[in-house]
């Protein structure tokens, strides 16, 4: 196996710490000793011990002499959790490779060059592209103070979000429903408007996902009495005022993501403030005709996007959308 070999199975560690480390990255580690993967260790949650760490104690004696690659630089200052270059040094690792290097002003260039004065050799970009991507939300988050917001939308062929009686569930197919849980589980909070709220009343839960958790909940507006997504399990908050001020309280509160989920009037507003950096569209073949809800309601001005993937989810197609940065 070469060195990228390991740093993809770095990735894939990362990956099981999806949508539980907020505010922290997502992290994974693999120890290696003579070409052999002897441990491998992710960032669970914040608070607890970072992916080095935990890859460090799994390996235990083995871990002296050996390499260890971990998908992001690690750092160098205490927090919730010790240094992980001071671990590093006293477990003897004679190597470390680690993808992205850390734009966190607490850790930029320093832990690199910790380990390096202590005598242990410093590999960087080591698959930095898919390491820089599978924290690309957190990225944003501990350089603008913003959280990664995702416009999530079902629409018809013809563009609709609801048909003329108002009726907007079920456009998507079931798979394309059963993905959504899977994003709510993934993102660190979900959004809607209080028009939504009364005209669907939606939980906004977490479903059929075996360990999932749900994301807070945040409706823009009051409240509806009686709404259901205020009896689920998890927090459920209401927001008001401009759009930027409501996502730099929530990246306060150490929320990284946001899964954006409606309706017309909500969608509108952040596509025309651009706070928003991912749109995730199902497109239904069906069609509602000209007196149905568009989903992005007024626009005032064409806007520029960029087609990143197109996949079929049952009988829908789903497009991921970035948008054009002037």
């Amino acid at each position: 196996m070469t060195g990228e070999d390991f740093m993809r199975l770095a990735l894939a560690e990362a990956e099981k710490g999806r949508g539980r480390t907020h505010p922290n990255p997502t992290v994974g580690a693999v120890v290696v000793r003579g070409g052999r993967v002897i441990s491998r260790g992710h960032h669970e949650k914040a608070g607890l011990p970072h992916a080095e760490v935990n890859a460090l104690r799994a390996a235990g004696r083995s871990a002296r002499g050996a390499d260890l690659y971990v998908t992001l630089e690690p750092c160098n200052h205490s927090g919730r959790t010790p240094p992980c270059t001071e671990a590093l040094i006293a477990a003897g690792v004679r190597r470390v490779f680690f993808g992205s290097a850390d734009p966190n002003p607490l850790v930029d260039g320093h832990g690199a060059r910790r380990l390096r004065r202590a005598g242990v050799e410093v590999h960087a970009g080591i698959l930095r592209a898919q390491c820089d991507a599978s924290n690309e939300p957190w990225f944003k988050f501990i350089t603008t103070g913003l959280p990664w917001v995702v416009l999530k939308a079902a629409i018809t062929l013809d563009g609709k979000l609801s048909a003329r009686t108002g009726d907007s569930k079920w456009i998507s197919s079931e798979p394309s429903r059963r993905l959504v849980h899977h994003w709510r589980n993934e993102l660190d909070a979900v959004l809607v408007g209080a028009g939504t709220v009364r005209a669907d009343n939606p939980r906004l839960t977490v479903r059929g996902i075996r360990g999932g958790r749900n994301p807070l909940r945040v409706v823009l507006g009051a409240i509806p009495a009686g709404a259901l997504l205020t009896r689920q399990p998890g927090e459920t908050l209401a927001e008001g005022g401009p759009l930027r001020q409501v996502l730099r309280r929530l990246a306060r509160r150490g929320i990284t993501t946001v899964l954006v989920e409606g309706g017309a009037t909500v969608h509108g507003a952040f596509l025309r403030a651009r706070l928003w950096d991912e749109l995730r569209l199902f497109v239904a073949p069906k069609i509602f005709g000209a007196d149905a809800m568009s989903w992005a309601g007024f626009m005032g001005r064409p806007l520029e996007l960029r087609l990143r993937a197109l996949e079929r989810v049952g009988s829908d197609a789903l497009l991921w959308v970035r948008p054009v940065r002037t």
